[in-house]
């Protein structure tokens, strides 16, 4: 049966440097392909965590050189979105192409309504850029600049993380997935900004892709919310001895894991939120978390944690 699918990649799917991302691309292709193959309307969402420290780091060097006016991060967003969406359109347009399926494929530059007077604005906690040792984060923190430790993984610039309001692209968005194309869209959790009347203003801020990548399922009317992520499947008591593997549960359950703690901030907690958003929506909906390389085995049940409006 034909649905309508948001695929949300992870950080792992796109690696950390030009070449990474090249070859990590070819192989996204395919697993998207796999499903375009199938006759779904696709819609891809991604993070682009390396890639906005790539950009962010380059401008910085370039204001330095030439002492031009510092690069608000609305603008390496908006790049990010561009220079990411280019390479996945390009292989997923060759890997359809081998098959014999013709397709257009479209990246659309998206900005995300957000509210200015967010809570989260007061508190820095979306982590981006590179990870840093204890005693480099420390240097920044005495200049003011906030940081935080990431899921065990090192210390990043800690920037306000706000929740999306509104997909200001959804028209564009829907247009052409009725016109049968693929859409990569909210790459990065999109361009923040602010509505005033009909001004959009940017704001200093990343939003995370994962509730973009909800918001975005929700307004297209998707069927299916599929997280691609660094695990097969969502598990309890992460990386302790009792660490137990969940092939499903229903947003009753998925609530009571994210109120006994069972999920890291900045790790999987967001994905969960999100995934809750999207499957309480309606009661067609649901959520798939898995593997980049299960994602048909995920799809086809085989694999991955779905989770569900209902028993």
């Amino acid at each position: 049966m034909k649905k309508r699918i948001v695929i949300a990649l992870g950080g792992n799917a796109l690696g950390n440097t030009l070449k990474e991302q090249k070859i990590a691309a070819i192989q996204t292709a395919g697993v998207i392909a796999d499903l375009v193959e199938e006759g779904h309307d696709i819609v891809i969402t991604h993070g682009n965590g390396p890639q906005i420290g790539m950009i962010h780091n380059a401008m910085v060097e370039y204001n330095k050189k030439l002492d031009a006016d510092l690069f608000p991060l609305s603008i390496s967003v908006g790049m990010s979105q561009a220079y990411i969406g280019y390479d996945l359109q390009n292989a997923l347009k060759e890997s359809l192409a081998d098959r014999n399926i013709t397709k257009n494929i479209a990246t659309i530059v998206t900005q995300i309504v957000v509210d200015a007077n967010d809570p989260a604005f007061d508190n820095p906690s979306k982590p981006i850029g590179q990870f840093m040792t204890e005693a480099e984060a420390l240097k920044l923190q005495d200049k003011g600049i906030a940081v935080m430790e990431d899921a065990g993984r090192g210390y990043r610039v800690a920037v306000p993380s706000p929740q999306p309001k509104e997909v200001v692209e959804i028209n564009t968005i829907l247009s052409l997935l009725e016109d049968n194309q693929v859409v990569i869209a909210g790459g990065g959790g999109g361009i923040p900004v602010v509505r005033t009347g009909n001004h959009l203003e940017p704001i200093d801020a990343v939003i995370d892709k994962d509730f973009v990548s909800s918001l975005i399922a929700q307004e297209i009317d998707a069927d299916l919310l599929v997280i691609l992520t660094a695990v097969e499947k969502v598990c309890l008591n992460f990386l302790q001895p009792n660490m137990e593997d969940l092939d499903s549960m229903t947003i009753i359950d998925a609530k009571r894991y994210i109120s006994e703690g069972h999920f890291l901030p900045g790790s999987m907690l967001p994905k969960m939120q999100a995934a809750l958003e999207f499957t309480s929506s309606d009661k067609k909906r649901s959520t798939l978390i898995t593997l980049l390389n299960k994602a048909k085995d995920g799809f086809n049940g085989k694999t991955g944690t779905l989770i569900k409006n209902q028993q």
